[in-house]
């Protein structure tokens, strides 16, 4: 049938061919178009996927329900950056992809001085990023910050994060090695929560603000009065995070009874941490994967726990309890970590006094009490998130999560975004001389001998 139709008077008349020709070419291009208006497809094939949002923010984007309002006070050009609307529009269209609502308003600080002034805008591109009755002024704009201002604004309610302090505890505000406060402690601000010390010797009782209320190893006793006052914020429903060091309690012994908790002498061996790292001290501990629990989902980032301890606890109907990080499948707790520290060989087992593994060092408490879910992480480590150590791996993203979990954001639990990669590409003079004479003499030389080749041939014939 087709051999018929092309070999037919109708098709050897050039004229009627050119217009099957064009008939056929408007209806491919417009159907084309119309399933182009339909259905989106796009691929990022950049190194860096420069075109593309990390996988971190679209995930917050996806929980964020209602509109965004993104309003930018910049003048239509700028001395230094030049068309700055340009750079805005096109860095949030980014954005727009996955959230079309999205609705981006662009005031001229010249032409209306007086919104300008009312807004209290201090520089020219300077945005206001309104949701939920929220707003905040970003005067930088890359994923990171946006994103990062994002979820602020997607807490639900104000947040406050208390650690106890008065007796040497680690700080989140603090900048000393042992602290948490360079890592840790400006994440969590980073992502909306307000911190506050709180020392019971002078607090009448935790206050009931108190989102979470972070705990680390005294060194020095507390008084009966101020644990007093600890576990009563236990027994009215408070949450909690308590970093737990292979050091003396100095006074929380009570805590650990109040909640079932065991928390047997020695630190964790994990041969799994030195073969990753030939200089890693033996008393390291790697965690690599993760119980399923909300705290660790879509978690695949290796943690790092110095001298961890292990955590043991009593089956209690009123708790609800689950293992957040369990480490050393291979290794064991060691009751000489005097000894290990010291050692220059390699760390043995001793069948004696050693507890083979794998040893539990991070779990979560959960039950009802006074008409309210009441949720306790516990680690067996303080330093993790140190600012020595929470540089490793996802030291810090494990820890916000739980603070997120502990505060009842778990819908905001993520990963933190990453650094891009580096884009430069760096040549020497030999390979950029190549390069030049292949584009600006082979490739022209070549183009013209294919075309003289093939006009000589169709002469020819």
């Amino acid at each position: 049938m087709l051999r018929k139709f092309f070999t037919s008077p109708f098709f050897r008349n050039a004229t009627l061919r050119n217009i099957l020709f064009l008939l056929l070419l408007v209806g491919t291009a417009s159907g084309l178009g119309y399933l182009a208006t339909r259905y989106h497809v796009q691929r990022d094939i950049t190194h860096n996927a420069n075109n593309s949002l990390d996988s971190v923010s679209v995930n917050v984007l996806q929980q964020l329900s209602g509109p965004v309002n993104i309003s930018v006070y910049a003048t239509e050009q700028d001395a230094r950056l030049g068309d700055i609307r340009k750079i805005i529009r096109d860095f949030l269209s980014l954005y727009q992809r996955y959230k079309p609502d999205i609705k981006l308003v662009f005031i001229d600080p010249g032409k209306e001085a007086e919104k300008t002034r009312a807004a209290r805008i201090q520089l020219n591109g300077e945005m206001v990023v309104e949701y939920a009755g929220r707003s905040e002024h970003l005067t930088q704009i890359n994923e990171q910050i946006l994103t990062s201002t994002l979820l602020r604004l997607a807490h639900t309610r104000d947040q406050t994060v208390m650690y106890l302090d008065g007796h040497g505890e680690r700080k989140l505000d603090g900048i000393a090695n042992h602290d948490l406060g360079l890592l840790f402690g400006a994440k969590l601000k980073q992502n909306g929560f307000r911190l506050n010390s709180l020392n019971l010797a002078l607090a009448q009782e935790v206050p009931v603000n108190a989102s979470v209320l972070v705990v680390t190893n005294p060194q020095l006793d507390l008084m009966p009065g101020e644990v007093n006052k600890l576990l009563s914020y236990i027994e009215r429903g408070g949450n909690l995070l308590w970093l737990v060091d292979a050091e003396p309690l100095h006074g929380l012994e009570r805590l650990a009874e109040k909640l079932d908790l065991l928390l047997p002498p020695g630190i964790v061996i994990d041969p799994a941490a030195t073969e990753m790292n030939a200089n890693t001290p033996p008393t390291w501990s790697l965690g690599a994967t993760y119980p399923p629990h909300a705290i660790t989902r879509n978690f695949n980032l290796i943690t790092v726990f110095p001298s961890a301890r292990p955590l043991i606890w009593n089956e209690n109907p009123d708790w609800q309890h689950h293992v957040l990080v369990e480490v050393a499948a291979r290794g064991w707790v060691s009751r000489n970590a005097a000894g290990i520290n010291s050692s220059k060989g390699k760390p043995l087992f001793d069948k004696q006094h050693d507890t083979p593994g794998p040893a539990n060092i991070a779990i979560t408490m959960q039950r009802h009490i006074n008409d309210r879910d009441q949720r306790i992480v516990v680690v067996g480590n303080g330093a993790f998130l140190s600012n020595s150590f929470a540089g490793n791996g996802g030291n810090v993203d494990l820890g916000v999560n739980m603070v997120n979990w502990l505060a009842g954001e778990e819908h905001l639990i993520t990963l933190q975004p990453r650094a891009a990669k580096d884009s430069n590409l760096a040549l020497g003079k030999m390979k950029l001389n190549i390069i030049s004479i292949g584009f600006l003499l082979f490739l022209p030389l070549m183009l013209a001998w294919v075309g003289g080749y093939l006009w000589w041939k169709r002469r020819k014939t």
